[in-house]
């Protein structure tokens, strides 16, 4: 194609309907008695253009290129590709070969003014890349490739068409084939079964194993049990996809088994990976997950990351002391391999953090290993406690994060309590600097855990950090080394501070934990002390309280900004909306700089982590946040009204309605 062309079709048809028409108009004028004869040549002229149709249009075709290409070695080389091929002036079809016109025109031979109504959704732009653009056309899926040389009125382009039905088909087949690995385990087997009747436990499992194999049986999987309550199955893509559209139902069948009895079931389900051993760690690290997220629920692993199913239940205690025993052995020989450790919470530690440090300390005094607490001092909600032990003398107990990074080593231990969130850490710095590092918390998990850590104590069972410390302090040294007064009164104030004074989360074992601080000293009274607030933190959240509105069963204040001196108060609001009558949960947000931070909190039946999570957030299941970044705080307060309806849509879903809505419906 050496020359440009100088008409497209376009105008080169209305050029000559507009000679034809002024001629007839003309011999019209003229000769009125000859309109007869110009019918007889239009009929004519018509019947040879359908007979000739392709021929004209190959004669336009080649007077529009300038009659460099008709008959060329150019149309010669494209003519008999296997390919469709056309050729293009801009958007204008100027030629196309005959397996463009059999297998994309239907053997029809027409003079086509654009490209789009041959290759409906055509985009030369996209057809330009590498990967060309995929097409539905003629009943099969087709690969559009086009090359264009600019022109001085119009480019030209060379469109060539490649079929991928078969392809297309091979490849979808693939990805619906691929092999999902899924881990079944019954949420707290010895505790459920252990004081059951033979006959009952057998009734139960074999409920269970009925309704995992009517699960599995549906596609081409198969299932195993390989242990007590714990179950693996192997299925394709395309079973999972359709689990997942339902929500894992599986997860309310087995509660429905017997309500009288708290039988529940987690899962963990590897997906997208590249082998089936790769699928198998991915849905272990997923049942792993579910699990610390208080069980009843599924976790699909991807190579995108975590999404979560169910968990709109309550969590079962685990009434055994032996894991706290084996990771207290294990805690004491980490401290005792250090040179040094760092104890730190999360950002702006509260008494839970704050107590569960100073008995981790109390640890590694116990062992004789040098060891500090790092916290910002001017960033912290426990202050009353630290303020209590630098009275008692154990000022040197703490430092700032910053100048506890001279004194790290490969040798040092860090030791993280009451959170395990990379992102809440206390500093980053000290957590990526120390050598080894040993995680103790209760909250359920989520996304963006500390991984690789030494040592993993994560129960979300346990009512607080500071509980499960008091357990450990329970098997580490001799019967004299044990927390003075002052350090039994502030894992207390832990244990107090997230039970809400023992009335939310609690079992037999925070009794127990309680029961041992109070024999090691620590004064209720004086606890009690450590909870008092200032008159501006008091007037705050009076004022929080107060402007609460009721929504579906939850407590609502949206408010602006507070006092940089009473943000204490966000969370003692929240915490003081659920003694109102019919709350079962409250929500308390307030605006900070251009986001909202939002407080959470539950009596236990509505699960507040859920649906923080949904805002970007996390926690526990009676106690969560979020923060929301440039947002109003009139549109948080919309998007929390949406998350509650989506938890309660999947609270009724799954037969657990709140007790609020459960009594409107008894009424009516």
């Amino acid at each position: 194609m050496k020359q440009k062309p100088r008409w497209t079709l376009e105008m080169l048809t209305a050029a000559l309907a507009v000679l034809c028409a002024l001629l007839v108009l003309v011999l019209l004028v003229q000769r009125p008695a000859i309109w007869p004869v110009l019918v007889v040549l239009a009929v004519l002229w018509f019947a040879l253009f359908g007979v000739f149709r392709y021929r004209v249009r190959s004669w336009v075709a080649r007077w529009v290129c300038g009659g460099s290409f008709e008959k060329s070695k150019t149309q010669f080389s494209l003519e008999p590709l296997s390919q469709p091929a056309a050729l293009l002036s801009g958007e204008t079809v100027l030629w196309y070969n005959t397996e463009f016109r059999t297998r994309l025109m239907k053997g029809e031979a027409l003079l086509v003014p654009r490209v789009q109504k041959v290759l409906p959704g055509l985009d030369l732009q996209e057809a330009r890349k590498v990967s060309g653009q995929l097409l539905n056309l003629a009943d099969g899926v087709w690969n559009a490739h086009s090359s264009t040389v600019p022109g001085e009125a119009e480019s030209m382009t060379l469109l060539v068409l490649n079929e991928e039905t078969a392809l297309r088909k091979v490849e979808a087949e693939y990805k619906a084939s691929r092999p999902g690995y899924l881990v079944f385990l019954v949420d707290g087997y010895d505790d459920v079964f252990s004081d059951m009747l033979d006959s009952e436990r057998a009734r139960l499992l074999e409920g269970i194993n009925r309704v995992l194999e009517d699960m599995i049986g549906r596609g081409t999987g198969f299932l195993r049990r390989v242990a007590s309550g714990r179950y693996i199955a192997v299925v394709e893509e395309r079973q999972l996809e359709q689990f997942a559209k339902r929500g894992y139902d599986v997860l309310d069948k087995i509660r429905a088994l017997d309500p009288s009895v708290n039988l529940s079931i987690s899962i963990g389900i590897g997906r997208g990976a590249k082998t089936l051993r790769e699928a198998q760690d991915m849905a272990v690290q997923a049942l792993d997950m579910a699990q610390g997220r208080g069980g009843d629920q599924a976790a699909e692993m991807t190579p995108d990351g975590f999404t979560f199913y169910g968990g709109v239940s309550h969590g079962v205690e685990k009434r055994s002391k032996v894991r706290s025993r084996i990771v207290a052995d294990q805690l004491v020989k980490l401290i005792k391999e250090a040179d040094h450790v760092v104890i730190m919470g999360h950002r702006m530690s509260d008494l839970d953090a704050i107590g569960s440090a100073e008995g981790v300390l109390r640890i590694c005094k116990i062992c004789d290993v040098p060891a500090v607490i790092a916290v910002r001092r001017d960033a912290t909600l426990a202050g009353s406690l630290i303020n209590a032990l630098i009275a008692a003398g154990q000022e040197d107990d703490f430092i700032d994060p910053k100048g506890a990074l001279p004194i790290i080593s490969q040798r040092t231990l860090c030791i993280v309590v009451d959170t395990y969130q990379l992102g809440l850490v206390e500093s980053r710095e000290i957590l990526e600097k120390c050598g080894k590092v040993a995680v103790i918390d209760h909250h359920r998990k989520g996304v963006g855990f500390i991984e690789k850590a030494d040592l993993v104590c994560h129960e979300p069972y346990a009512s607080s950090a500071s509980e499960l410390v008091t357990e450990f302090l329970q098997y580490v040294g001799d019967r004299d080394d044990k927390p003075n007064r002052i350090e039994a009164e502030g894992l207390l104030s832990g244990i107090m501070l997230d039970t809400r004074d023992f009335t939310l989360h609690t079992g037999v074992r925070t009794f127990e934990a309680a029961a041992a601080l109070r024999r090691y000293g620590a004064e209720t009274e004086h606890v009690r002390q450590l909870f008092d607030v200032s008159m501006v933190e008091y007037t705050t959240k009076a004022r929080l309280v107060s402007e609460a509105q009721m929504y579906r069963g939850c407590a609502i204040t949206v408010s602006g900004e507070v006092a940089p001196e009473a943000r204490v108060a966000i969370a003692q609001a929240a915490n003081d909306l659920l003694t109102i009558q019919n709350v079962e949960a409250s929500f308390v947000a307030v605006q900070v700089g251009g986001g909202v931070n939002i407080s959470a909190r539950s009596l236990g039946a509505v699960n507040v982590q859920v649906i923080m999570e949904s805002l970007g957030g996390g926690g526990h299941q009676t106690m969560a946040a979020a923060q929301l970044k440039h947002i109003t705080p009139e549109a948080a307060h919309s998007r929390i009204q949406t998350a509650i309806d989506q938890y309660r849509e999947a609270q009724k879903k799954s037969g657990l309605e709140s007790g609020s809505e459960q009594k409107k419906k008894d009424k009516q």
